[in-house]
This record gives structure tokens, sequence and C-alpha cells, in this order.
């Protein structure tokens, strides 16, 4: 099996897993399922921030989310340390479903614990995978879910920015340098102006 094939068909294996996910999301006029339309953005920026990302990075960013909605945040405690819980949770348990549809597929384990050390955020700064990654996930939620993020319930200005410039503070000079050429809602852009002032 050719390395282009073998991408392919964990990419559509990733898509057709995704396709499960109750909650939907508008993209350019259309309804994708949530979390499938995510991967497709993560692995877009992915691509676009690294030119020569290898096919453990791209399935990395497809299968960042992938059946998320099957551990749901409410099956953990209230509070930051039930987040982090879910959180620390959820990247061993993309890492599993992926690798394991990579060795479905013929990836070597070399390139499925590549796959796995960028997903679980390894290495931070160092790892140039886990850093794209990082990048892409901020540039996704500043695109697409930064407005609705701000307009939830337990949401107010001053937590926003602070969620706002730990997210920067994660990301590398290329990865900001990106998020400041985005158009951005007047509202999003009026935040992050606060959160770098």
């Amino acid at each position: 099996m050719t390395r282009v094939y073998k991408l392919e068909q964990a990419i559509a294996l990733i898509d057709e897993a995704n396709a499960a996910d109750p909650k939907t999301d508008m993209h350019e006029g259309q309804t994708y399922p949530k979390e499938q339309i995510y991967g497709i953005r993560m692995q877009g920026w992915v691509e676009r921030l690294d030119a020569g990302a290898s096919d453990a990075l791209k399935i990395a960013a497809r299968a960042q989310h992938i059946c998320r909605w099957e551990i749901p945040r409410a099956d953990y405690p209230e509070g930051k340390a039930g987040y982090y819980q879910w959180r620390t949770f959820l990247y061993s348990y993309h890492g599993e479903k992926a690798g394991a549809i990579m060795a479905q597929v013929g990836y070597d384990s070399a390139a499925i614990e590549a796959m796995q050390a960028a997903m679980q955020k390894k290495n931070l700064h160092s790892n140039p995978d886990t850093q794209t990654l990082e990048d892409a996930a901020a540039l996704v939620f500043l695109e697409n879910h930064c407005v609705a993020f701000a307009e939830r319930d337990d949401m107010d200005e001053a937590r926003m920015i602070g969620i706002l410039q730990r997210t920067w503070g994660k990301m590398s000079e290329s990865g900001q340098a990106a998020a400041l050429k985005l158009v951005l809602p007047d509202e999003v852009a009026a935040l992050v102006g606060k959160a770098l002032a």
C-alpha cells in the first residue's frame, strides 16, 4: 500500500467515525457533524503551518477530537480539577482510537507513536509536531469557536481574556503571526486586543 493511499484510508476512517457525532456545525453554508468538520479544519491549518507535515501529524490533526462525544464532560467532576481529568483522559482516548486506525491501514509503530506524542501534547515548544498541532488548535478556536465561547453563561470578559492570554502563550511565534493575520469578528478582535495589551 502506498504512503498516499494509507493516509487517504486513515483520513476516510477517521471521518467515518466522526460522521456519527450527533452535534453539528456549519462550514461554508453546509452542515457537518461537529467533530468531523473540526478535524477537517485542524488538518487544513496544520498543512498551512507546515507544508511538509508528516502523515503522523496530519492524522493527529484530523483525529484530534475523534469520537469526543462518547466521553462527555458531564461524566467528570465540575471545576478545574475535573476538567483537567477529562482532558487528560481524552488525550489517551483519541490517541488509542487514531492509533488503531493507523495500524489497520498499515502504519508502523514509530508513526503511531509520533502521532500519539503530538496528540497528547508531549514536549510542547520542543516537539515541532506537538507545537504545530497546538498552533492549529488555537487558530481553529479563534476562527470558529471564540464567539460562542465568549457568549457562554459562565463566561465574563476577564475570564475570556485570561483564556486568550494562556492560549497565546502556548503558541509559537509563527502561530502567533498567523493569528494576527486572521480577519476576526469585531468582538473577538477586541478581546484579542485586550488580551495582548
